[in-house]
């Protein structure tokens, strides 16, 4: 660096630089003989005392570069938002039961040969017998169908001739069966009100 005055203004210039890692100990000197030729060369006009140089120069310590604080897992982890309490969801409302459909019993025996009539009939027989609860609530008229319903059970037929009565006996319940099955259930009739007292009493003039 070199100081000189420009008028009444003190200014400095800067005739070398030479860069180095901060508090280096050991590696290139700066000011070398070379570089002590070089810079005289290029500055004629100015008279360098190399001793008050060296003697007055400057060496400046860098300071340790602070550690950067590391954060802790807490802070490494982002902060994750609970979920909104669910609200309870409220069981389903049990599924009323239904009354079953109606049952469309046929009127005639199905079957070409005994076996297949047979066969018809002991399909048809639990069913009919299963729906007659549904059909009327009467205790008397359920015997009635029961009874009715029990002459199409083939079960209890061993011989050919219980066979062939059992099959007449069946064909006429189970038209008589499908007749019934087919009308539509009765409600009972509500009773007529009372006349009030009111309504019966004669209107005064």
């Amino acid at each position: 660096m070199h100081l000189y005055r420009d008028g009444l203004r003190q200014r400095s210039k800067i005739l070398y630089m030479f860069r180095t890692p901060g508090g280096a100990r050991v590696g290139r000197d700066p000011l070398e003989p070379d570089v002590l030729r070089q810079i005289e060369s290029q500055y004629p006009d100015i008279q360098f005392n190399w001793a008050m140089v060296r003697e007055s120069q400057q060496v400046i310590e860098t300071s340790a570069e602070p550690r950067r604080r590391r954060p802790r897992r807490e802070d490494e982890t982002p902060a994750v938002a609970s979920p909104p309490p669910v609200a309870p969801v409220s069981p389903p409302p049990a599924p009323v039961a239904a009354a079953p459909p109606r049952l469309a019993i046929p009127s005639v025996i199905e079957g070409a040969t005994p076996d297949e009539r047979i066969a018809f009939l002991a399909h048809w027989h639990p069913i009919i017998r299963e729906r007659i609860p549904h059909r009327t609530s009467d205790p008397g008229r359920q015997e009635a169908l029961n009874a009715l319903t029990d002459r199409l059970n083939p079960a209890n037929w061993t011989d050919a001739d219980e066979i062939t009565a059992g099959l007449q006996q069946a064909a006429e319940a189970l038209e008589r069966l499908s007749h019934v099955f087919a009308k539509r259930r009765r409600r009972g009739r509500r009773k007529p009100k009372e006349p009030r007292p009111s309504d019966s009493a004669p209107s005064g003039s």
